[in-house]
């Protein structure tokens, strides 16, 4: 009997703890989601879904992005339709874009919202430099792109004609219009207000449909970590091109002027944080050369004093560079400014030259302090240099030797030719004077 009881308690232990076990979270995790479409926002959010599916009921992404990548694009698509926690993609907040890349990921989320003030679209595929794909080859992609953002609109029930033409004709709507166009599902201009709109809902998760209650949640909010947000920000293509070419000229300044290494070090890490940047996006080696060629030209032009015919090259060199730095053979979502790059080329190669001129002239300068600023003065021998001896120049007394070896006389004037340490290399001059 006392065995029975045992057997039944283990039992009731059991269903106790399984019944507690598979009891659901109430956590709902808030996400700002800011930035470039890339490989760090990709990382960002599948360790994001991942930790949700342990430890949360839903995930809210607070959305305001310019674009991206496709392929990062595709890889986030593709885990949020995966996941087996719901997903509302919120573009938030006021004054927020969902753009290229980004309409793709609010079609992929199981509850699409967005803030008033707020617009999504201009999904067209670009190249990353900004300008269109070549015809033929842009067709095919704007095709497959739309076909795309047709199978995410209608997976989640929304309206796939207006979704294509976010692609096929760089269609941009605010959020009101988005919402009359059955983009989105809802409008809602804080948390509080978006989750009393989607209580209730029912969500298909890759593991089956949920009906969503949120009668009672705990909002947990969560920051991209340190790490993350720096790595964001140096693969930006604008920061990343600048990190390069400022350091490429701090290492350059270092050769023409070394002392301290500050310079040197300096330009080695931007280097080396614009090449990671530059890893993280479609980069163009070709960009790449081009744009060291340019800066090592003008540098040559500088040290063989040039008339400016190199540097024009180089600069022209720099211009090329930086337009073909970033290419996107399968077409990209990501957009930057141009009109940044010039004026940043202009900026810094107006800098460098002014600044390697300054540092050239100041090279060829004739050394006016030391021990060195001797040479080619004029003294008067006090005791015979047989080769060595005596003489008195600049208003000190100075060991000196004859430069050929020969014996100088007693009160003739000789000229320095060099300094060896602290004695004076002279040789016999007409000038009589000091």
């Amino acid at each position: 009997m006392k065995r029975l009881i045992w057997v039944f308690s283990i039992l009731l232990l059991l269903t106790a703890g399984s019944g507690w076990a598979g009891e659901k979270s109430n956590v709902v995790m808030v996400v700002p989601l800011e930035g470039t479409v890339g490989t760090v926002m990709e990382t960002y959010m599948i360790d994001v879904l991942q930790k949700a599916e342990e430890e949360a009921y839903m995930v809210v992404f607070e959305l305001d992005t310019p674009g991206g990548l496709v392929s990062s694009m595709t890889e986030i698509t593709k885990q949020i339709t995966q996941a087996r926690v719901p997903v509302v993609m919120w573009v938030y907040p006021s004054g927020a874009r969902a753009a290229s890349a980004g309409a793709f990921l609010v079609m992929a989320s199981h509850i699409a919202a967005m803030a008033p003030g707020t617009r999504i679209g201009a999904a067209h595929p670009v190249l990353a430099s900004g300008g269109d794909v070549d015809e033929t080859m842009g067709e095919k992609i704007t095709n497959d792109l739309a076909a795309q953002m047709r199978s995410l609109a209608s997976t989640k029930g929304r309206n796939t004609r207006v979704a294509e033409r976010m692609v096929t004709e760089s269609l941009s709507l605010t959020a009101e219009e988005a919402l009359e166009e059955g983009v989105i599902d809802y409008i809602a201009s804080d948390v509080e207000s978006l989750l009393a709109a989607v209580d209730g809902r029912a969500v298909q998760l890759a593991d089956g449909e949920t009906i969503l209650d949120l009668s009672d949640y705990e909002i947990l909010r969560e920051e991209m970590p340190t790490r993350l947000k720096i790595l964001e920000f140096i693969s930006r293509p604008d920061i990343a091109y600048l990190l390069l070419v400022l350091g490429i000229y701090a290492i350059i300044f270092e050769v023409l002027s070394p002392g301290g290494f500050v310079m040197g070090t300096a330009g080695a890490v931007m280097v080396l944080l614009g090449a990671y940047g530059l890893r993280m996006l479609p980069l163009n080696y070709a960009g790449i050369i081009l744009l060291v060629a340019g800066i090592v030209v003008m540098v040559v032009d500088l040290l063989v004093g040039g008339i400016g015919i190199l540097s024009a090259f180089g600069a022209l060199s720099l211009i090329v560079g930086s337009l073909i730095i970033y290419r996107a053979p399968g077409g990209e979502l990501l957009r930057f400014s141009m009109t940044f790059l010039a004026g940043a080329i202009v900026v810094l190669s107006a800098f460098f030259a002014v600044a390697a001129w300054a540092v050239m002239r100041a090279m060829k300068r004739r050394i006016v302090s030391g021990r060195e600023e001797l040479v080619g003065m004029t003294g008067k021998v006090v005791q015979d240099l047989n080769p060595e001896g005596t003489i008195f120049c600049h208003g000190e007394y100075w060991k000196a030797k004859s430069f050929d070896g020969s014996s100088i006389a007693k009160d003739e004037w000789v000229e320095v030719e060099s300094v060896d340490g602290f004695v004076l290399i002279v040789r016999k001059s007409d000038a009589g004077r000091n």
